[in-house]
């Protein structure tokens, strides 16, 4: 029998594909960002209906994986070298499991590779070439390699890199800005109440070989605990490492505050340390309550729930 807090919470998801400093998109780029939110959105909805949050979030981050419009999986930014490295970290909050990639080339599915080191291993990251072979192993399906679109912009900001004479990467945050990738992630609750979260990356466009941000890090891009609450963050990767921003939201709504307060909060002293279009955040906190906030000109995401008709979605900032 369902607990009287449970019988009221209505199943929702939410997802998030990017935030930054806003950039000319062309009217076709822009249908394709929201048809990509509002399948990624119907696929999470229909992994609710039939299963837990679990499945929602990797099913919705899967699908924005696959579509080749975000920066992760087949769509992922490129490295110095031109190469792909994906990041991606999943958590469920009835048990605080956890399972994460890093500087993965083998597959495109970063987020269900993470889900299989959570649930199938004793370990809780795999990076490089270990995971690689776990994907190889289990089959999964290869990378396509670099879009046409990542190929584009990795050009575009190598001439840019050259123009200005910048020195990666040496706390030059405005540099960051400039090279930040649409990183996806997902937040959602179930009917029994259970909390997860989920994001996916290919990280900053020219980042050193070898980096790996903070969606793959418990506590920092992705965060999920049952009664409490489950976070997905996209910007800057250093700057929500160096602030333990998911971890430091969930003390907040852990302590009694509203889930909109405590990302209000933590992100008003991200800008303060660390200034504009660093960050941005999607919450469901464990009564279902839905929240989002970002210091960025521009924050893609969307949320749908299975009591309110079609998914939502915005490419506008929500401050």
């Amino acid at each position: 029998m369902k607990s009287d807090v449970c019988a009221n919470i209505i199943p929702t998801v939410a997802v998030h594909g990017g935030a930054g400093r806003a950039r000319k998109i062309e009217p076709e780029e822009k249908r394709e960002i929201e048809n990509a939110l509002i399948e990624a959105l119907k696929r999470g909805l229909e992994a609710l209906r039939g299963g837990t949050s679990l499945d929602a979030v990797e099913e919705a981050v899967k699908s924005m994986e696959a579509s080749g419009v975000f920066n992760a999986g087949k769509g992922a930014a490129l490295n110095l070298k031109g190469e792909v490295e994906l990041d991606a970290g999943i958590m469920w909050g009835k048990d605080l499991s956890v399972g994460a990639v890093a500087s993965l080339r083998r597959t495109w599915n970063a987020v269900s590779l993470a889900r299989v080191v959570m649930e199938k291993t004793d370990h809780v990251l795999l990076v490089g070439p270990g995971a690689d072979a776990l994907a190889e192993r289990l089959g999964f399906e290869p990378h396509p390699g670099p879009s046409p679109r990542a190929l584009r912009r990795y050009e575009e900001y190598r001439r840019l890199l050259a123009s200005k004479e910048y020195y990666l990467w040496s706390r030059n945050y405005s540099v960051a800005e400039v090279f930040l990738g649409d990183t996806v992630g997902a937040v959602a609750i179930d009917s029994e109440g259970n909390l997860a979260a989920a994001t996916s990356t290919g990280g900053l466009f020219l980042k050193l070989p070898g980096r790996v941000g903070d969606s793959p890090i418990p506590g920092a891009g992705v965060y999920a605990e049952n009664g409490v609450v489950a976070v997905s963050a996209t910007g800057i990767g250093e700057v929500i490492l160096r602030s333990t921003l998911a971890a430091r939201i969930a003390s907040l709504v852990r302590s009694g505050a509203r889930v909109e307060d405590a990302l209000r909060e933590v992100v008003s002293s991200v800008t303060s340390k660390f200034g504009e279009n660093t960050v941005g955040v999607i919450a469901i906190d464990g009564s279902g309550s839905y929240a989002e906030y970002t210091n960025c000109e521009v924050f893609v995401r969307g949320w749908a729930s299975v009591s309110k008709g079609m998914p939502r979605a915005s490419l506008e900032g929500s401050r």
